[in-house]
């Protein structure tokens, strides 16, 4: 079972969503979980992890979440492969037992072009970092998500069900 988590921010309070899919390919989900973090840190530029990294801990460990690879909205390594993301935070936290995919829609400075996947008509990039598995696997794994689109379906329907907790 793969995992894709998203979370959205109002005032304090963190809304977590995860969709539980079968397969790379899969176009709809086999389960939807999510929780709300009330209290939540504010935004600390440069410390995005110290926000999110508890909300989605939150979501596993409520719903009891042991997946194969988790898909996070951001980035594992912030240049690339050295500078710790939000991915690389929550690998850690995981005890490196969960490979973790991060996908982002903006590139950061110092990410390099190798984490760029183009999909569908689109000619901009998805940048994809990853640890626990490797980078090229990771970029095909999301190449061939589902949907015909720069975003892909599942990633999509996280955001949307994020938005919508309440």
């Amino acid at each position: 079972m793969l995992l894709a988590v998203d979370v959205n921010y109002i005032n304090s309070d963190g809304y977590i969503a995860g969709i539980l899919f079968d397969s790379w390919s899969s176009e709809s989900p086999k389960k939807e979980v999510s929780t709300i973090v009330h209290g939540i840190a504010e935004y600390e530029p440069g410390n995005f992890y110290k926000r999110e990294l508890p909300c989605i801990l939150s979501l596993i460990e409520t719903h009891e979440l042991s997946p194969e690879v988790i898909i996070i909205d951001g980035y594992v390594f912030l240049d690339g492969n050295g500078r710790p993301g939000l991915g690389m935070y929550l690998y850690n936290a995981l005890n490196g037992a969960i490979p973790i995919i991060g996908v982002a829609k903006s590139r950061f400075k110092d990410i390099p072009s190798d984490s760029e996947v183009f999909r569908g008509d689109s000619n901009r990039p998805l940048y994809v970092t990853a640890i626990g598995i490797p980078l090229g696997l990771a970029k095909a794994h999301i190449a061939s998500m589902h949907g015909l689109y720069r975003v892909p379906t599942i990633l999509k329907l996280t955001d949307q069900l994020c938005r919508n907790i309440r």
